[in-house]
């Protein structure tokens, strides 16, 4: 068997971020993938639009604000060829939003203007990331193992075996909406299905909006014709067969509601599942073992509280997850502060523990 100082298992936007921190510190680091190529699935799926999250203050859009600075300046320095930081303008979708807006002005953490022809709102720090190509390049020293999917992982003798031919010294589960290889009732993870469409287009557009859909930017391809994307839109994951079901149309209404859009031609479609979190936050860091920690403090159930210092832990086995429709902002903020945990044992933001889902978990 081949071993490893780490093993990645998924290699979207989390696993390539992950990666990318850790090379860092190693260069024994493997990437693993069930797909052909690295950026696919959800990742692939994704319109990788950056924009703020407007709203009152609270916690989850603290959360976002953050890893927006740190993200975009993340692409800007290390992947400048995939991000295009044009701007984005937020329109609202009827007067009730307008009003919404107006009452978040006091709170708003980015600078904005007003955009008096399309009646939004035009943010600076709005961009678009070519998600292909952010994967490839963070992954690019990296070895990848491709094409290949894990079916069991076991802990023997401080490591862990995956498929009984891969041992490494720490896992990082980066594997989105499945979950399949943790056995752990408490690690509620919903899957959100994404869509996006990329077209041709005789309309140049200079900005990326954001209204019921996102449109971004146009580059151009010829004299007359421009591409760009639309998406995603985001639905609750119900079937499987929605993966072949991409609703071309609604997303061309929803984007001609934004700006006129002359000549479209559809020249791709994708689709995926996006991994959210019962909460919304991400889950970053170490897993509680709840099986030892009830043995251990049974009255958990009763709502006794108990210090999560002092909970039992999956050893060596980390995770990086539930990002839900916002995977593109929160992958590099929330990969740096993981790979800083395992190298140099720095703390974790207790918003995005796995504690939080075990303790709630526990009481039920």
């Amino acid at each position: 068997m081949k071993k490893y100082d780490y093993v990645i298992v998924g290699a979207g936007i989390c696993g390539c971020t992950v990666a990318y921190e850790l090379q860092k510190y190693s260069k024994d680091v493997l990437l693993i993938d069930k797909n052909i190529n690295v950026g696919m699935g959800a990742s692939g799926a994704a319109g990788a639009f950056l924009s703020p999250l407007l709203g009152k203050p609270n916690k989850f859009k603290n959360l976002i604000s953050k890893a927006l600075s740190y993200s975009t300046d993340f692409y800007k320095i290390n992947t400048p060829e995939s991000i295009d930081n044009c701007g984005t303008i937020r329109i609202p979708k009827d007067d009730e939003d307008e009003l919404k807006f107006q009452s978040y002005i006091p709170f708003m953490d980015f600078k904005f203007e007003k955009d008096v022809e399309s009646g939004g709102y035009f943010f600076p720090i709005g961009s678009v990331v070519n998600s292909f190509e952010a994967c490839t390049t963070l992954s690019d020293k990296t070895e990848k193992l491709l094409n290949y999917e894990i079916n069991i992982i076991e802990f023997i003798n401080e490591e862990w075996i995956l498929n009984k031919e891969i041992t490494t010294n720490n896992l990082i589960l980066a594997t989105g909406a499945n979950v399949k290889l943790l056995d752990e009732k408490y690690i509620d993870i919903r899957a959100i299905w994404g869509q996006r469409i990329d077209i041709e287009t005789s309309t140049c557009i200079t900005k990326n909006y954001h209204k019921e859909c996102s449109v971004s930017r146009t580059i151009k391809k010829d004299k007359n014709t421009y591409k760009c994307s639309i998406g995603a839109t985001h639905h609750r994951f119900v079937e499987e067969k929605q993966v072949d079901n991409i609703d071309t149309e609604i997303l061309l209404k929803k984007a001609s509601d934004i700006i006129l859009l002359n000549n479209v031609k559809v020249t791709g479609m994708f689709g995926g599942a996006r991994s959210s979190s019962s909460d919304y936050f991400p889950i970053v860091g170490t897993l509680v073992d709840s099986t030892k920690t009830l043995i251990e403090f049974p009255y958990l159930k009763n709502g006794t509280n108990v210090n999560p210092s002092r909970f039992s832990r999956h050893k060596h086995l980390h995770i990086i997850n539930g990002v839900g429709g916002r995977g593109f902002v929160l992958a590099p903020y929330l990969a740096n502060q993981l790979v800083e945990n395992i190298i140099n044992n720095d703390n974790i933001e207790e918003n995005i523990k796995s504690d939080r889902l075990f303790k709630r978990w526990v009481k039920k």
